[in-house]
């Protein structure tokens, strides 16, 4: 249990046996799709971390996310398959998958492959493409399929995202990821019925952190306990109280507020009250 609303450092949450069984699990994950769509044994290639595990700003492993990116060749077939090629792919890549886990409950739903552990652990695998410009290069950034509505193909940018997080944590030394931590810290342990996404927590702290940032040892602020949660409330109240648009860090993809707004605005009250 949290000992204050102050946010504080949370390092070792997550223990590192339970790292190691997410870690075991992803090269796992990765070396079944590998051998289908790569003809490769490899265990880490072609794949990513990605969510607020990928981002480094996970304080549970309840869920992990990860990205799988396939062969440009593979986009082609399902593209041109009849019917929901979205949907086709979600299920191939399921398939390649229950080879590894043939007895692990595993679902192709919407965008992602899930595997369901015994042990309550979840991973989500998002199949996903390099986006190609006009001359055939790669480029930032993955489409990846969403079998909704018939099907069709989205877009996002998780590296720039970790980029841009690792980049500012850097810059505020630590306060960035610490404050992270500790919003689903105060989440998990006081609002935990209500709906507070990650990349909501991530999105709204890069933006709100301005140049807030941890001092090192010796140095001095004239700032009292307490005024940087102030700051974060009232910039809360001040832009994103009733409506406004938030974006991702270094993709700059819109973020889907509404259906976090009400938790992300308790979470920050409890810092101050």
């Amino acid at each position: 249990m949290i000992m204050t609303s102050y946010v504080e450092k949370h390092k070792d949450v997550i223990p590192q046996s339970v790292r190691e069984i997410v870690t075991r699990r992803y090269h796992t994950v990765t070396k079944a799709g590998n051998r289908v769509f790569w003809n490769t044994e490899s265990e880490n290639s072609h794949s990513l971390y990605v969510g607020s595990y990928g981002r480094s700003t996970a304080v549970q492993t309840g869920d992990v996310d990860i990205l799988y990116c396939l062969p440009e060749s593979e986009f082609d077939r399902f593209q041109k398959a009849s019917g929901n090629g979205q949907s086709r792919l979600l299920q191939a890549l399921k398939e390649a998958i229950k080879n590894s886990y043939p007895t692990s409950d595993i679902r192709a739903d919407g965008q992602v492959v899930k595997i369901q552990f015994s042990d309550g652990m979840k991973f989500e695998v998002l199949p996903a493409f390099h986006k190609i410009g006009y001359f055939g290069e790669e480029q930032s950034g993955f489409r990846y399929p969403d079998s909704n509505m018939g099907g069709n193909w989205k877009s996002t940018d998780p590296k720039a995202e970790q980029d841009a997080m690792k980049a500012k944590n850097k810059a505020s030394n630590g306060l960035l990821q610490a404050t992270c931590r500790h919003l689903r810290v105060v989440r998990n342990e006081h609002f935990s019925s209500l709906k507070l996404a990650g990349i909501v927590i991530d999105s709204f702290v890069y933006e709100a952190i301005g140049g807030w940032v941890y001092l090192e040892p010796g140095q001095h602020s004239e700032s009292s306990a307490g005024d940087f949660e102030m700051k974060l409330n009232n910039y809360f109240k001040e832009h994103y109280l009733w409506s406004g648009s938030l974006y991702a860090p270094g993709s700059n993809q819109v973020v889907d507020l509404d259906t976090s707004r009400d938790a992300l605005g308790k979470v920050l009250e409890y810092l101050v009250k």
